[in-house]
């Protein structure tokens, strides 16, 4: 189903499971903002800060909470999350894409590699010894799949994706152009004053259902494997270092970087530009918010922060000043509490 096979309002809210209100026959071809859709498109209401946007909107019908609906003259479809359903919908007006079974005559494939012949490799892609490819799956242009691989089922593999080796993909993994999985994790020992790299001997394994990000990059364990459990989403630009392993449905911001060996669990949400320091644990059902370093380990859900809020450079460097005296004033009021007992 794509905007040329348009659904009628009743046809989408059965699809939906949801309860339509006003014209079954509006015939809708896309999705929309509140603003910005037009008679043959459906948009949606989720906060009611934007309430006042209905009355103008043209979308052909727009998907609310009931809440939302009273004196709303025109068709809607009532949900109690909006924004989950708006997701539903426009998933079905703009589908993932569908493998073309072959093999493009520009890519190359190891004699030892096993492609399923209802998957798609695309041109310039390059897959080596022992990998598969299993059916459904689409390997974008110029991807590269090294030795020892493994793409799940229904995968997709949009252009431009790495994986170096040892990486197990799960069915219906989505990975964006520039990701890099199974690269060499961060393992050195220092020796008569000189580096020495630790053979990375692990591997990548990724749960069905997950999504990574663009440029973002998981490094391959040192010994055991790195893990994403099924469903986690990951942004652009993130790093996950070695042996680091995610719990199941646990969503990541742009810029985050998880230092090796930190497990986190599941149902998290770290926000942009956070850090998570090595060796420690989060549990389950915990929000880390945006620029917030986690350097140690977290065993109670929650919501946690450390990053300090944007403010005027004349503010930030008179406060920057206090903090260096900050131990000095500890001290004193110490000693003056003494000096009371």
């Amino acid at each position: 189903m794509d905007a040329s096979h348009p659904l009628t309002t009743a046809e989408l809210a059965q699809r939906l499971g949801l309860e339509l209100r006003g014209d079954p026959a509006v015939r809708l071809r896309g999705v929309g903002s509140l603003e910005g859709a037009g008679p043959d498109e459906l948009a949606f209401l989720s906060s009611p800060q934007y309430r006042a946007r209905l009355a103008a909107t043209r979308a052909g019908a727009v998907l609310l909470r009931e809440e939302d609906a009273a004196g709303h003259v025109g068709t809607v479809i009532l949900a109690r999350d909006p924004y989950a359903a708006y997701a539903r919908a426009a998933a079905l007006f703009h589908p993932r894409a569908v493998a073309r079974p072959g093999i493009h005559p520009a890519a190359v494939v190891h004699p030892e590699a096993e492609i399923d012949p209802a998957a798609e490799i695309g041109p310039l892609a390059c897959i080596g010894a022992r990998s598969r490819v299993a059916a459904g799956a689409i390997v974008g242009a110029g991807c590269v799949i090294g030795e020892d691989c493994e793409v799940g089922r229904d995968c997709e593999l949009v252009a431009r994706v790495t994986l170096v080796t040892r990486v197990r993909l799960g069915a219906r993994v989505r990975i964006h152009p520039g990701a890099v999985l199974g690269a060499d994790g961060f393992g050195l020992a220092m020796d008569g004053g000189r580096w020495l790299n630790v053979p990375q001997l692990g591997g990548v394994r990724i749960g069905d259902d997950c999504e990574i990000g663009a440029n973002t990059t998981i490094d391959r364990g040192a010994i055991d494997d790195t893990v994403l459990e099924e469903d986690v989403r990951l942004d652009n630009l993130i790093q996950i270092a070695h042996n680091v392993h995610v719990g199941a449905h646990t969503a990541m911001a742009g810029c985050v970087g998880v230092a090796g060996s930190a497990r986190i669990g599941r149902y998290c949400m770290i926000a942009g530009a956070a850090g998570v320091a090595g060796h420690l644990e989060i549990c389950d059902h915990v929000t880390v918010t945006a620029m917030s370093m986690v350097s140690q380990s977290i065993r109670e859900p929650g919501e946690y922060s450390s990053g300090i809020s944007v403010m005027r450079s004349r503010d930030w460097r008179r406060n920057a000043a206090r903090l260096r005296q900050l131990d000095g004033f500890a001290r004193r009021v110490i000693a003056l509490e003494r000096e009371q007992e």
